[in-house]
């Protein structure tokens, strides 16, 4: 054999960094020379494109071939013989680059809006041949290989050329749509790293696999849009909080797919008068229990329950019931399984080198690196993707105060301060605000919240003026406080008053979202039906209270299911809701109770229009600790949109109780939480009551609230 040049063994032993330096057609001495590495093969032709034909020389036993074209000839197949069968096929190493001087400039430079255009895997033609094109980030690799169903997951039969500031790309002839595949790595140091899974793959194998699916998602069919104007705020929001793995189950105890869910949850969300579906993460994840929140495929709907165009149909089906859909969103922090993003070119790309800044000591996952153009540039085209993709009507941000502290959750010592010796994640914050700017310029109907616990500043408030750029906010310290109040015997409420009265000093500082959610029924924390103090009547009548108190309070609503149905257990996402529940007087009256609260948030335009502002609430009543009553009246843009609410948290009637109103005449009590249609005791007005010198004197029931508006 002849005496090879050290490229040539570069190949041969899966090291090369530039394949097509040396690999394809090449003039040589006034030649056409074509170079192939095929392994296996006992013997290689290259085939011109006239029909000519020119044996290629094996030079190395390993499978590198070497032959001269035909002159003039620039187009060519291979035809390979492995033992009796021979094999016809495009060499990889003959076509031109994907990615152009353009995609390049803006990887570079960080502000490639659609990267999911560019990166992952692609059906594409290039040269009139049909087949996939794959571009992955890896600056720091030696080498990178695309292995899959259609190179027997061999290494060295793919090698990818680096471009740019990093980005590896190959196109593959004749691979298709429905090949798995991952990339195999070389890291700076030489050796190989675990093979790794496409961090802009569009669909993945069901767990415990891990392979990437090669989908074609440009094709994607586009699910109507929702309604105009749903996520305004002056428009109702009452958002169902749904885990999509456990909502309903089927037979076994499986789960229900993307398809069977598009058949039963959006009319049963439209039944209960809901206006917004909102799902735990979908991202394709490793393990149930993360529920999601700790994804390794962001651009990939999970394949728990099917593919992306049945997801797509999901989303088309919450559309044509006139209900939007919000997704929860993981841009915080993600998982150190060997197959993801962590470690992924064998230094710490995605996340921080160092593990004070890059490991979540809560959840034992990593933190990205958001100082880094390629990291941020990843994750605002994500959240471009499912907006653009699957028409999804916004984004709920998870954990985001541990992205803006950089000592959350942290002992002293064990973080790094910013450049100015502070607390504050300056790179997460600059993220955030550009992946708010960059959602509402491209998708001004869209919206977004913020899952933040803390004190920080305008979170729901424009970059422009210095805010984080949300459209929402979730009202965390509502939660806390109003649950902590909920639980107590009423005979000690009165001194917990302030629990209820606190959250109207800072209501309209945000767009506040009032969430009662997943995390609030899990870990020992009891279902909220298990949270209620007293026999099963009180129980229930402090839940229909408290979900009453709810819907009359200044800020949208998040329900979590089984919220709706008075769920007596824990969640659990192994197990079905328990619908059986629904037998039984009390459960199914608190579902009532939550369909007519919706109809009435969205009925009543006093309720809903403005929510987040301060000239929407007027506090009637707020003194009244020892009979635990308070009431308020909520305003409509029109000074004729009122309505007012009363709550009595105490399980005792009141008579003639005196509450001022604005307006003279007849008011109509139009829903009553203690009506025996719910489970009560049927104590209140008889449907209405007359307003006597500015001020209507009311029967209150027992651990129940009232809404009465006046009659036009």
């Amino acid at each position: 054999m002849p005496k090879l040049p050290a490229e040539a063994y570069a190949i041969i032993e899966g090291r090369h960094s530039d394949p097509f330096h040396y690999l394809g057609l090449h003039p040589e001495g006034g030649r056409s020379v074509v170079r192939a590495f095929i392994p296996e093969a006992v013997n290689v032709e290259a085939v011109g494109e006239h029909g000519e034909v020119a044996p290629l020389d094996r030079v190395h036993d390993a499978g590198l071939f070497i032959g001269a074209l035909p002159n003039g000839s620039k187009h060519y197949q291979l035809r390979a013989k492995f033992g009796n069968d021979v094999v016809e096929f495009e060499d990889a190493y003959r076509f031109p680059p994907i990615l152009t001087d353009f995609d390049l400039y803006l990887l570079g430079e960080g502000t490639h809006q659609r990267l999911y255009d560019k990166l992952g895997a692609h059906p594409m033609q290039l040269d009139g041949v049909d087949g996939i094109g794959f571009v992955v980030l890896a600056p720091n690799a030696r080498r990178v290989s695309v292995v899959g169903d259609f190179n027997f997951w061999d290494g060295r039969r793919h090698p990818m050329r680096v471009r740019g500031s990093g980005y590896w790309e190959l196109f593959i002839p004749h691979a298709k749509t429905g090949d798995h595949y991952k990339f195999e790595i070389i890291g700076p140091h030489g050796h190989l790293i675990p093979l790794k899974s496409d961090p802009l793959a569009f669909a993945s194998e069901v767990r415990p696999k891990t392979a990437s699916i090669v989908f074609d998602e440009a094709h994607l069919p586009r699910p109507r849009p929702a309604p105009d104007g749903i996520n305004s705020l002056s428009a109702p929001m009452s958002i169902y909080e749904v885990h999509l793995g456990s909502w309903r189950r089927k037979n076994d105890n499986e789960w229900l797919t993307y398809r069977e869910l598009a058949e039963q949850l959006p009319a049963y969300a439209r039944d209960m008068g809901f206006t917004h579906l909102e799902f735990l993460p979908v991202s394709e994840h490793p393990f149930d229990g993360s529920w999601g929140y700790q994804p390794t495929g962001l651009y990939a709907p999970t394949s728990r329950f099917g593919t992306p165009d049945e997801f797509a149909t999901l989303v088309d089906a919450c559309h044509r019931e006139g209900i939007g859909v919000l997704l929860d969103w993981v841009p915080g922090h993600f998982p150190d399984d060997p197959h993801g993003l962590g470690h992924f070119d064998g230094t710490s790309l995605y996340e921080h080198a160092n593990p004070l800044q890059g490991r979540h000591l809560d959840w034992g996952t990593l933190i990205y690196n958001y100082g880094r153009t390629e990291v941020t540039n990843f994750l605002v085209s994500n959240a471009l993707f499912w907006l653009e993709r699957y028409a999804i009507d916004g984004l709920r941000v998870d954990a985001v105060a541990s992205m803006l502290y950089l000592d959350y959750s942290r002992p002293p010592g064990a973080w790094i301060p910013n450049q100015h010796g502070g607390r504050e994640n300056i790179e997460a914050i600059d993220f955030l605000r550009r992946f708010n700017t960059e959602v509402f310029a491209r998708f001004p109907q869209a919206t977004t919240a913020a899952e933040e616990s803390t004190a920080w500043p305008q979170v729901s408030r424009p970059v422009e003026f210095g805010g984080l750029g949300f459209g929402y906010k979730w009202n965390m310290g509502w939660m806390h406080d109003t649950l902590n109040y909920i639980s107590k015997d009423p005979i000690h409420r009165k001194h917990h008053h302030g629990d209820i009265l606190f959250g109207l000093h800072y209501a309209f500082s945000e767009n506040f979202i009032l969430p009662l959610s997943h995390d609030e029924v899990v870990h020992g924390k009891r279902s909220i039906l298990g949270r209620m103090p007293g026999d099963e009547w009180q129980r229930f009548a402090n839940l229909r209270a408290y979900y009453s108190f709810m819907f009359g309070h200044p800020g949208k609503k998040l329900l979590f299911m089984g919220a709706e149905i008075a769920q007596s257990r824990e969640w659990n996402h192994d197990q079905s809701l328990d619908w059986h529940l629904l037998e039984y007087k009390y459960h199914s009256g608190v579902q009532a109770l939550i369909r007519d609260l919706n109809r009435l948030y969205r009925a009543v335009p006093a309720l809903h229009q403005m929510d987040c502002d301060q000239a929407g609430f007027e506090w009637l009543v707020t003194d009244d600790a020892n009979r635990n009553v308070f009431a308020w009246l909520r305003k409509g843009f029109d000074e004729h949109a009122r309505c007012l609410v009363i709550v009595n948290f105490s399980p005792n009637v009141y008579q003639n109780y005196r509450v001022p109103v604005p307006l003279g005449g007849k008011w109509k009590e139009v829903l009553n939480s203690d009506s025996a249609h719910y489970g009560g005791s049927n104590v209140g007005n008889i449907g209405e009551v007359h307003a006597e010198d500015g001020e209507l004197r009311l029967t209150i029931p027992p651990l129940a609230a009232i809404f009465l508006v006046p009659e036009s």
